[in-house]
């Protein structure tokens, strides 16, 4: 990326080349760029139906030979959802709800609403089914803790009918 110092020295360089309107204009492009580039950074956060999913702690298991722990924190706008998914063969995940309501389904089991202080579970090869914001008007987050073999990758993987078009 180019410094303002940098980029005014080139249309300096460039005088003679450029008029002063095509100055401006170039300057008003660049600022378009710019914003349209730290927005699209930014799109988690504007994209308020889609959970986002933070990488907070992952280490081996000294006595525990071929397994990790992994934890994950799963922030969930209001009204935002998770697509339905599985996670890693061999994972074994405890979900504790941080902060607001968790509407979680694993499998066939019916849906239940998990508040602050709560915790679910999911054993190796379940079918997340529905993983989301209880509610539409607050956020809300939780902590996921996952036991996992060292030798698997991705700890999620979305239902391929589910992925997003």
């Amino acid at each position: 990326m180019m410094s303002i110092i940098a980029f005014t020295h080139r249309i300096g360089a460039r005088r003679s080349a450029i008029t002063p309107r095509q100055g401006i204009e170039l300057l008003r492009r660049t600022f378009l760029a710019v914003v349209a580039v730290a927005i699209a950074g930014a799109s988690p956060a504007i994209a308020q139906d889609r959970e986002q999913v933070k990488l907070v702690f992952e280490h081996a298991l000294p006595n525990v030979e071929g397994k990790r722990m992994a934890a994950v924190l799963v922030s969930y706008p209001p009204g935002s959802k998770s697509l339905p998914h599985r996670h890693a063969e061999s994972a074994f995940i405890y979900a504790y709800v941080l902060s607001g309501a968790i509407r979680s389904q694993v499998g066939n089991d019916p849906a239940q609403v998990y508040h602050t202080g709560e915790g679910f579970y999911e054993t190796p090869g379940s079918h997340h089914r529905v993983s989301e914001n209880a509610s539409d008007t607050e956020p809300a987050s939780l902590l996921a803790v996952f036991v996992v073999d060292s030798k698997d990758g991705a700890l999620t993987i979305p239902d391929r009918d589910a992925a997003p078009k």
